[in-house]
């Protein structure tokens, strides 16, 4: 029996004296993470990453400045922008705003008591809030502003255009006549007869046939007269024709409602009672066609869904050697 238990002891011996390397070998690791943290330690920081300088108008107007980051005025990479014209440091990016809104100093010291140098609400006149834009907004479409119907009548950049949303309503053809309509009333209510030109589905806008910023013609049209202004969409009904309807030659409104009509196509009237107003003579048709003349009385027929154009189909004008009444 003791033999066994000094054999069973001599083993315990052993055995713990050849778990001391795995031992060493378990601490090792430990060692070198100590070492590798030192150096961590003792490496020079990182480059830190150089921010932008910040924006103090931002601070306080942080919709309007986002907005304008994606709007025109806010093309930093064009020269021609207020946003371009501004470098990138601290002083020349505050400088955004202050391309149009003047000195800020005091506003920015005092938000509530002072305000910008310029401002374009209620409590300006309209040329000091225009004049900010015709400094940079000269010549081309703008060089008849002076003493147009709008600017003779009080009317500001700004009531019309809005700078500080990403999309200008007054320059998206879908929107910009809701803008318009915002004064010109009657032009609204006649858009909404059953013929107009397709403004409500955008695919025009007013600025297809009139210049808001001032022209030489009448109702600032965007041509010298009404019918040239018509011909960039009618080219067909320009001729010269080898036989020429007089009205049509003197003014496409003689006939013709362009803002809307309850009488297709746009008709100031509807025939035969618009042809009537010239066509009295001796010659066909001599009879008045009215309300007394429906059947069972004579010529009612002329009543009944028809009109002059059912015959007289070249109205505008005709080329045709037999197209003297416009027949063909």
């Amino acid at each position: 029996m003791r033999a066994s238990l000094s054999f069973l002891r001599l083993c315990a011996c052993i055995a713990v004296f050849s778990a001391f390397p795995v031992m060493a070998q378990t601490t090792a690791p430990p060692a070198k993470a100590a070492t590798a943290a030192t150096a961590a330690t003792s490496a020079p920081p990182a480059a830190a990453v150089e921010e932008e300088p910040p924006i103090e108008c931002a601070t306080c107007h942080k919709e309007q400045f986002d907005n304008m980051a994606f709007s025109r005025h806010g093309a930093s990479g064009d020269a021609r922008t207020p946003w371009g014209k501004a470098d990138s440091s601290a002083t020349g990016r505050n400088k955004m705003c202050t391309a149009c809104h003047g000195k800020a100093d005091e506003h920015m010291d005092n938000p509530i008591e002072k305000k910008p140098e310029t401002m374009f609400n209620k409590t300006v006149k309209p040329e000091g809030k225009s004049a900010r834009c015709t400094a940079c907004h000269v010549g081309g479409n703008r060089m008849h502003w002076k003493g147009s119907t709008h600017e003779s009548r009080d009317i500001a950049c700004s009531d019309c255009h809005k700078v500080h949303i990403r999309k200008d309503p007054a320059l998206v053809m879908e929107t910009q006549p809701a803008v318009c309509f915002n004064c010109h009333k009657e032009q609204r209510s006649m858009m909404m007869r059953i013929s107009t030109h397709p403004l409500r589905s955008g695919q025009m806008g007013c600025t297809s046939c009139h210049q808001p910023h001032g022209t030489i013609s009448d109702s600032l049209l965007i041509k010298n007269t009404v019918n040239e202004t018509c011909y960039t969409c009618h080219a067909d009904k320009r001729g010269p024709f080898l036989w020429d309807h007089p009205p049509v030659r003197d003014s496409c409104m003689n006939c013709h409602q362009p803002h809307g009509s309850n009488n297709p196509p746009m008709l100031q009237a509807r025939t035969p009672y618009l042809c009537q107003q010239c066509h009295m003579g001796v010659q066909h048709p001599s009879s008045v066609y009215s309300g007394n003349n429906l059947p069972p009385n004579a010529a009612g027929d002329k009543m009944l869904a028809q009109g002059c154009p059912n015959c007289h189909v070249k109205i505008h004008g005709s080329n045709h050697p037999s197209g003297a009444r416009f027949t063909r």
